[in-house]
């Protein structure tokens, strides 16, 4: 059975900022199935819940050495649902509140990365692959390859690096290299994290990693190109024989619309009774006109650039005068926070909005809404549209990115598809296809099939579990060649 670890700085159930926590957090539960020995080690968090700290069993205390700096490091181990997560703990750089955002963001993801390898030989299990997941940990393959390499316990050791989001690079002063990681501006490893005068911990660990994933295959394209690669295209176009974009899922069994204990009425694809009960629930929790008729729009998601919501600001006025009602969860830029507020004050019983995050609600929107609006700019994958595929909410998304891979666009002329989808980046367009939703909808037994249609895809880790077990028999066997 191959051995894998994976590096990360969150994980779902234990800290969670986004879609990031959700694939390391399941992925691991999907690969048993594929003989993958999976196992997970993230940062202890301050924010990690007692109950989960509770269970926790401490198996070694180490002193870090990170540049001048000797720090405390614990290991702590938790079996969780079948997977063995590791914690490593340092209350100096992790019992904080909150996760990120802090002004020693390179010393402290610079600690995890060195702990991660200090602490491998105390494990009593030799990873065969160091599986490690964005720019926290994009250390990692360098410190191994440079400081390492001569230790029994990693001489076959292989490292992948995985790309969530290209946008977040961990982008420092290069002045921390040698500060923290005995790095000299002539060594090789420092020209590979060398980015326009500073240093780059994602684009080292693309750089040094025996090979290099993305969420989705479309992603994976994208990135290599000037427009999409945020200034790492060259390098990642320089690796392409090593870069393979492998789609992420869902776990179904946390996402069920007939066992979710969040919704006011559960249901299934053979009676869509319980999603009816829930639409008018949710529009009775919001303020909302109880309406049926009406289209109800849900978005769930970080409220910020990327997502597209320049479109919606341009033709909020043409959307809401096709009938439909919008709910919006979510937080991020000001500007539009401030839309969505505005728009629930000019549109009462219309437009409800919720600034900030609640699972339990999100989950209601899931089920409540007919439509998920995702007219994203950028999406490396998105987990949203396959959420609400599950729950019978259809996704409205442009085709980018991982969008295109997970969401068939709807054929009116043969009712076939899983949802709506529009390609250029431009607010009629979005408007058009939005009109063409809220057409369809008027005609319930099509909007039904339609729901059937997306409620039986299968957005679970099964297909890319395999794909990855596939990946790493190879990285192993040194065969490089994906088809």
């Amino acid at each position: 059975m191959i051995k894998v670890l994976f590096a990360a700085s969150e994980a779902t159930p234990f800290a969670k900022t986004g879609g990031l926590a959700d694939v390391v957090g399941t992925l691991p539960r999907a690969l048993q199935k594929a003989r993958v020995d999976a196992r997970i080690i993230v940062p202890l968090y301050g924010d990690i819940p007692e109950a989960y700290r509770s269970q926790m069993r401490q198996l070694a205390t180490e002193t870090i050495q990170l540049g001048w700096r000797r720090q405390y490091c614990g290991l702590f181990e938790l079996q969780y649902e079948g997977v063995t997560v590791y914690f490593v703990d340092n209350e100096y750089y992790f019992r904080r509140k909150g996760l990120y955002n802090f002004y020693d963001e390179a010393e402290r993801f610079g600690f995890f990365s060195k702990a991660v390898l200090d602490i491998i030989p105390r494990l009593g299990w030799t990873p065969d692959i160091l599986h490690c997941h964005d720019w926290h940990v994009g250390m990692i393959p360098i410190l191994l390859r440079s400081h390492y390499c001569r230790a029994p316990w990693c001489a076959t050791m292989k490292t992948i690096c995985t790309i969530h989001n290209l946008e977040y690079q961990g982008v420092f002063p290069q002045t921390i290299l040698g500060d923290m990681f005995n790095l000299e501006h002539d060594q090789p490893a420092a020209a590979a994290l060398e980015f326009y005068g500073m240093a780059n911990f994602l684009k080292g660990g693309l750089e040094y990693a025996d090979f290099i994933t993305t969420v989705s295959p479309s992603y994976a394209r994208e990135i290599q190109t000037r427009y999409w690669g945020e200034k790492l295209d060259g390098v990642l176009a320089r690796r392409r024989d090593r870069l393979l974009g492998i789609v992420n899922g869902i776990d179904p069994d946390v996402y069920n619309p007939l066992t979710d204990p969040a919704l006011f009425a559960n249901y299934s694809v053979r009676s869509f009774k319980g999603k009816v009960e829930d639409k008018a629930r949710l529009q009775e929790l919001l303020g909302l006109e109880k309406n049926s008729s009406a289209p109800l729009f849900g978005v769930v998601s970080r409220l910020v650039k990327a997502k597209g919501f320049d479109l919606v600001h341009r033709v909020l006025d043409e959307m809401m005068a096709e009938g439909l009602q919008l709910v919006v969860l979510g937080t991020g830029d000001p500007q539009y926070e401030d839309l969505f507020r505005e728009a629930a004050w000019r549109y009462p019983g219309r437009v409800a909005v919720r600034i900030g995050y609640d699972d339990v609600l999100a989950r209601r929107i899931y089920s409540g809404a007919d439509v998920l609006l995702m007219p994203s700019q950028k999406e490396p994958c998105g987990i949203s549209q396959l959420i609400a595929m599950r729950y019978g909410c259809i996704p409205l998304v442009r085709e980018v990115g991982g969008l295109q891979d997970t969401v068939e666009s709807f054929n009116p002329d043969t009712n076939e598809g899983t949802g709506f989808s529009f390609t250029n980046f431009n607010a009629h367009d979005m408007l058009h296809v939005i009109r063409l939703a809220c057409e369809v909808y008027k005609d319930k037994k099509r909007w039904n099939i339609l729901m059937k249609m997306a409620m039986k895809t299968d957005c679970s880790w099964k297909k890319s579990a395999k794909e990855y077990g596939t990946l790493y028999r190879q990285v192993l066997e040194a065969d490089f060649h994906v088809s």
